[in-house]
C-alpha cells in the first residue's frame, strides 16, 4: 500500500473565457511551481514510482479535460478526480469568472 507523503494545494482562474481546464491548469501550476518535489530521490526510488493523485474542484466537472493537464507532470503515475467544487463568480456581462481548487497528493510504496 502506498504511503501519502505530500499534499499541495492550489487555486486557479479563468477570468473571462469560462475555461474550466485552463482554471484547473493554473491551479495545478499554483500548487507545483512553488515547490521542488524531491520525494522519490529522498526515498531512493525513481521519479516514475511517484503516485500522484490530482483532485480538482470546479462547478462544471465535465468541462475539465484531464488529458490536456497530463503534460504538467514530467513523471509519475497520475490519477485525476474531478468533482463539483470551486466557484463561478457572477459578472455583469453574464459570463462568470471560473475558480478551480486543486489538492495534489504524492505517495510512494515504502518498505515496512
Amino acid at each position: 500500500m502506498a504511503t501519502r507523503l505530500l499534499t499541495e494545494f492550489g487555486m486557479g482562474t479563468s477570468l473571462r473565457r469560462q475555461d474550466y481546464t485552463q482554471a484547473a491548469r493554473r491551479a495545478l501550476q499554483d500548487a507545483l511551481w512553488h515547490n521542488s518535489i524531491n520525494l522519490a530521490e529522498l526515498y531512493g526510488q525513481p521519479k516514475e514510482a511517484m503516485q500522484i493523485t490530482v483532485e480538482i474542484g470546479v462547478q462544471q466537472p465535465d468541462a475539465v479535460d484531464t488529458d490536456a493537464l497530463r503534460d504538467i507532470f514530467p513523471y509519475g503515475q497520475l490519477q485525476f478526480d474531478v468533482v463539483k467544487g470551486g466557484l463561478d463568480v457572477p459578472r455583469p456581462d453574464g459570463h462568470p469568472t471560473v475558480i478551480a481548487n486543486v489538492a495534489l497528493s504524492v505517495a510512494l510504496e515504502l518498505d515496512a
